[in-house]
């Protein structure tokens, strides 16, 4: 029947043998003289004119394309990678801005219940280290809102109780290890959570190949920046730990629910 369709570059198809010439419909006469025709065709030949519709019919039926299905969906993507924790939803990654303030900060971890307990230990008032976690991770393009909250984790609310004294002004264990380690000391308490934030830089970019200035913006105070490879390896919070500066298979999960809990009792969106 596909034979019989008129196409539109190639004119109308040849007309089938048996048919008479005055029984076929030119498609090429406007409709007033096709309204003409259909009524001569009734008067002298009503038989052959219902042949006529009915062969019509059937080539109209022939010519008309059934919608083709939708296409399927696109597969799944595949599990992570074995061994490295993903938390549900957007990942967040290391660089980025703040999003509160060092007061809110400060507020939060003064007010939450049930407070921590043990004695607060640090060697500069909480509202100062927010202070300096926010600024310099904002010279360096580092969450400092969330490092603040690694180093609750690292530190036990700074109340210090690991391997690593308060003395020590070192808020991320950096040199401590599971099998004991050299924790590094830093001099005042600004210069451990820059040396917190420019390790974090080590991990999630990879243009910060050395720790000189550039690529960074303040000096050089991280003993371990070279020992990061390759440079940007953990660019998400959610895939630290599991040999990413921690071995806990938990530690991004525990960081992003704190981070959560902060941002909730400020009335910040989480973004994940």
């Amino acid at each position: 029947m596909a034979t019989l369709c008129v196409s539109p570059d190639r004119g109308p198809a040849p007309r089938k043998a048996g048919f008479p010439r005055n029984l076929a419909l030119n498609p090429t006469r406007n409709g007033a003289d096709q309204v003409q025709q259909m009524f001569i065709l009734r008067a002298k030949h009503p038989i052959r004119l219902l042949v006529v519709l009915a062969v019509s019919g059937l080539v109209l039926a022939g010519c008309i394309r059934p919608t083709p299905p939708p296409a399927a969906p696109a597969p799944p993507t595949g599990p992570p990678a074995a061994g490295v924790p993903v938390v549900p939803g957007t990942p967040l990654s290391i660089l980025g801005p703040a999003l509160v303030t060092p007061a809110q900060l400060a507020a939060w971890f003064n007010g939450r219940t049930p407070h921590p307990s043990g004695v607060y230990a640090a060697t500069a008032p909480v509202a100062s280290l927010a202070q300096f976690y926010v600024e310099e991770g904002t010279a360096e393009g580092i969450r400092g809102d969330v490092a603040f909250i690694q180093s609750i984790l690292e530190t036990g609310w700074f109340r210090f109780g690991g391997s690593v004294p308060a003395a020590n002004n070192n808020f991320a264990g950096i040199g401590a290890t599971d099998g004991g380690g050299t924790p590094a000391n830093f001099p005042d308490a600004r210069t451990g959570v820059r040396a917190q934030i420019q390790h974090l830089r080590a991990y999630a970019d990879v243009t910060a190949t050395t720790c000189t200035v550039p690529p960074l913006h303040n000096p050089c105070v991280d003993p371990r920046f070279h020992l990061v490879l390759p440079k940007g390896r953990a660019q998400t919070w959610n895939v630290m730990g599991s040999g990413n500066w921690a071995t806990s298979t938990t530690y991004s999960q525990r960081i992003l629910a704190m981070y959560a809990e902060m941002l909730t009792y400020n009335g910040v969106t989480v973004p994940y």
